[in-house]
C-alpha cells in the first residue's frame, strides 16, 4: 500500500494573524519583527515581497525597499494560541499528524483512502480550519513527506494540490533546486557553480557524483530530487517541560559555584530548546537544602529560547529563592510551557547580528559536540544531563 502523506502549511502566518486582529491591515504591504533599524523581518506579505522583501532581511533594508510597509512588532504568545487552534483541529480529525512548527503540519493518510479519497478529505480538513480560524493555508498531497512540502509551496498562496503516485519525478523535475527543502543559500550557491539550476539536472547525475561532491548529502539530495524520502510522520505528542538537576556530593553554600552550574543548565537547556524547533514562557528554579526542605520559584516570560534572557531569568530566580543561608543539597531548572519555534519568532527581539552569532554558535556545537562552545563561568562545570520529565517538590 502507498503512502498517502499531506503537508500543511499556514500561508505568512504571523501576517494572516495580525490581520485577523487589525482588519485595516488587509491587502497592506505588512513587515512583522525587529522594529528597530537593526532588527530582523520574520515574516512579510506577499505584498511586500514583489519588492523584493523577504524573511530574514534586515529591517532597515525591507523599509527602504518598501517604504509604505507597516511593520509590527511580533507577538509570540498570540501565534501560539492561534497556531494551537489549527492543531486542535487537525488532532481531532487525523490518525497520525506530526506538528513540525509553529505553522506546519504533516499526516499521514495511508489507508483512509479505503473510506474515502484522501485528496477530498484534505480538501474538507483545509476549509474547516479556513472556517474555524479565518487562516489561509496550503496544502500539498503525495507518497512522502519532500514532494508534498514542495508541492505545498508551489500551491502558494491558498491553494491545495495533489501529485499522483508515479509522477513525483516529473512534477519536480521543472523546478528550481532551490525548492528541494535541504537546499540552503550555500548549497545553492554550490550546485550553480556547478551549473545546476533546474532539479531535472540532479534526476540525471549519477548518484556517485553527487556523493563524491557532498558526501552523505549529496546522496540524500540526488534521492530528494528522484522524489524518493521514507521519512516517516512522527506521531506528535507535545512535551511540556525540559529539565536539568544537580545533587551535590558534599552539601554546600558556595554561591559562586552554584551559580556557575545554573548558567551551565539553562544555556545547555537553551540549545536543546533550539536544537528540537521549541521556545519556553515559564523558567523555574528549586533548591533543595541540607535538611531536605525544598523550594522553587518560577517566572512567566516572553516566548524564547535565547541563552541570555533565560539564565538572566535563572539567575534572578536564584537569588530571590535563596534565602535560609543554609547548605544546599540539590538545585534544578525548568523550562516549561514548550512551544514550537524557530529563529523566525526569536527575530522579534534580536539584532540580526545576534541572532547570526546564535546560528554560528549551534553550528559548532552540532559538528563538534554540545561542550564546544561554553561561557568562561561555565569551565570547570560537569557535563550537564537533562530530564524530559518536570521536577516536583
Amino acid at each position: 500500500m502507498n503512502r498517502q502523506i499531506i503537508h500543511l502549511d499556514l500561508d505568512t502566518f504571523f501576517v494572516s494573524c495580525e490581520r485577523l486582529l487589525d482588519r485595516k491591515l488587509q491587502k497592506l504591504p505588512v513587515l512583522i519583527g525587529g522594529t528597530s533599524d537593526r532588527g530582523v523581518v520574520a515574516s512579510c506579505s506577499y505584498e511586500t515581497r514583489a519588492y523584493g522583501v523577504h524573511s530574514g532581511m534586515p529591517m532597515k533594508m525591507a523599509r527602504l525597499l518598501c517604504p509604505e510597509a507597516v511593520v509590527i512588532r511580533g507577538n509570540s504568545g498570540v501565534y501560539s494560541k492561534f497556531s494551537d487552534m489549527v492543531t486542535d483541529i487537525i488532532r481531532e480529525s487525523s490518525p497520525v499528524f506530526e506538528k513540525s512548527s509553529i505553522d506546519e503540519f504533516y499526516i499521514d493518510a495511508t489507508g483512509m483512502d479505503r473510506f474515502f479519497g484522501c485528496y477530498k478529505w484534505a480538501q474538507e480538513l483545509r476549509e474547516k480550519i479556513i472556517d474555524e480560524t479565518h487562516l489561509p493555508i496550503s496544502f500539498a498531497l503525495s507518497i512522502n513527506k519532500t514532494v508534498s512540502k514542495i508541492g505545498t509551496s508551489e500551491s502558494k498562496p491558498n491553494g491545495y494540490t495533489n501529485i499522483p503516485d508515479g509522477f513525483e519525478k516529473s512534477y519536480l523535475a521543472p523546478l528550481s533546486v532551490k525548492k528541494i527543502p535541504m537546499v540552503g543559500t550555500q548549497t545553492y550557491h554550490l550546485l550553480r557553480s556547478m551549473g545546476i539550476e533546474k532539479v531535472k539536472t540532479v534526476q540525471e547525475m549519477p548518484v556517485e557524483l553527487m556523493e563524491s561532491i557532498m558526501g552523505k548529502n549529496g546522496i540524500s539530495l540526488w534521492k530528494k530530487a528522484q522524489g524518493i524520502d521514507n521519512s516517516p510522520v512522527e506521531p506528535w505528542n507535545e512535551r511540556k517541560s525540559i529539565s536539568s538537576e544537580r545533587t551535590f556530593d558534599q552539601d554546600s553554600t558556595d554561591i559562586a559555584k552554584m551559580k556557575s552550574i545554573l548558567v551551565a543548565m539553562a544555556e545547555s537547556l537553551a540549545y536543546q530548546l533550539r536544537s528540537e524547533n521549541k521556545l519556553t514562557a515559564c523558567v523555574t528554579v528549586k533548591i533543595r537544602y541540607s535538611d531536605f526542605q525544598t523550594y522553587s520559584k518560577q517566572c512567566m516570560i516572553p516566548y524564547t529560547s535565547l541563552d541570555r534572557t533565560l539564565i538572566n531569568t535563572t539567575l534572578s530566580l536564584f537569588d530571590s529563592l535563596y534565602q535560609r543561608r543554609v547548605l544546599i543539597r540539590l538545585i534544578g531548572v525548568r523550562f516549561s510551557h514548550l512551544v514550537g519555534g524557530s529563529y523566525q519568532i526569536r527575530l522579534f527581539e534580536d539584532s540580526e547580528k545576534l541572532v547570526r552569532l546564535y546560528q554560528s554558535m549551534d553550528s559548532i556545537r552540532n559538528r563538534f559536540g554540545q561542550q564546544a562552545v561554553k561561557r568562561a563561568v561555565t569551565m570547570g562545570v560537569k557535563t550537564i544531563v537533562h530530564s524530559h520529565n518536570p521536577f516536583t517538590g
